[in-house]
């Protein structure tokens, strides 16, 4: 609004006296002008848990449904063909998008293009588009491929961005760790937020080796948070609740700590402290699980993934 306030498309539509002022498309066209993405190309079937839906339906906010353009590479004497192509046509059908069977010059005409396919098919994937990019973006959501790596199987291609989601991000609540080549300029980095932050919050990383960190913090991380519900449940249950008791027990416990904390100015120890009263039943739990080394536990964990991700990324890497 020129005062430093994000406005909803709604709040747009009208001035202070409450009348129309533009209609609600040439509010959207302006906003899509403005955030610069002309064009998304997504190459590959899935961004998180092979899920595409949720991400292009958020994506589709912000670029013209028309604008969005999946490539599903497929040859048809691959047995998965069928069932690839009702994919295609799934996409289509639900979003509007064009869905196709392969990397061609008409696909190539865009200005983003999203790398979303297993990181051990990334090879094979790249071949088609080595020679053919000149100033496209490309994003890569694929876990332990290394920016150096998808350059090479480029041909020295770099205005390339490292991204590594998570899996809540099929709710709009994720965090995605974000790295760019160096000679990523501050309008390509603004695209990526914008596509990324579709499906939650974003954290640019300077150093690309604390990708393999960001994998084994937040995206096993919900891995872990699951884990541990999933072991409030059945002390819920040996405690006499029902499953279900048990698991609404566990899940809203944990819900509501986590909005605690993020509401919150102050340190996690701190309101940890707060709920740890002497000699109370929570001095009494804490104790139990420090006896168990509980808290060394969880760092030997996410050390052990973070050590695997970097395992990975070298045999990823390989020619």
């Amino acid at each position: 609004n020129g005062k430093g306030a994000l406005l909803t498309t709604e709040q747009c539509l009208l001035n202070e006296n409450r009348n129309p002022v533009l209609d609600k498309a040439t509010i959207e066209a302006r906003l899509k002008a403005l955030l610069g993405v002309e064009q998304v190309i997504w190459l590959g079937d899935g961004i998180v848990g092979d899920d595409t839906d949720g991400h292009i339906d958020d994506l589709t906010r912000f670029v013209a449904e028309d604008q969005v353009v999946t490539v599903m590479e497929s040859d048809p004497a691959d047995p998965n063909y069928a069932a690839l192509q009702e994919n295609r046509e799934r996409l289509a059908g639900a979003f509007g998008i064009a869905c196709r069977p392969a990397t061609d010059a008409a696909t190539l005409d865009s200005n983003v293009l999203v790398l979303s396919v297993k990181p051990q098919q990334m090879r094979e994937a790249l071949a088609p588009l080595v020679g053919k990019l000149t100033s496209q973006l490309v994003i890569s959501i694929a876990a332990g491929m290394r920016l150096t790596d998808i350059s090479r199987w480029l041909g020295g291609y770099s205005k390339l961005v490292r991204t590594m989601p998570n899996t809540p991000a099929l709710i709009g609540a994720g965090i995605t760790g974000l790295y760019a080549d160096p000679s990523i300029d501050g309008e390509a980095r603004r695209q990526t937020e914008l596509i990324l932050g579709a499906v939650g919050k974003t954290l640019w990383i300077a150093n690309e080796a604390l990708m393999d960190a960001v994998t084994a913090v937040s995206a096993s991380g919900p891995a872990y948070v699951f884990y541990f519900i999933e072991a409030l449940r059945d002390a819920a249950c040996a405690l006499g609740f029902s499953e279900e008791q048990g698991r609404q027990l566990a899940i809203e416990t944990v819900v509501g700590a986590a909005a605690l904390a993020a509401n919150s100015t102050e340190d996690v120890a701190v309101l940890r402290q707060r709920v740890t009263s002497k000699g109370g039943t929570t001095e009494a739990a804490l104790n139990s699980l420090n006896a168990d080394d509980f808290k060394a536990a969880i760092l030997r964990a996410v050390k052990a993934a973070d050590a695997r991700g970097r395992e990975l990324g070298d045999v990823l890497g390989k020619d």
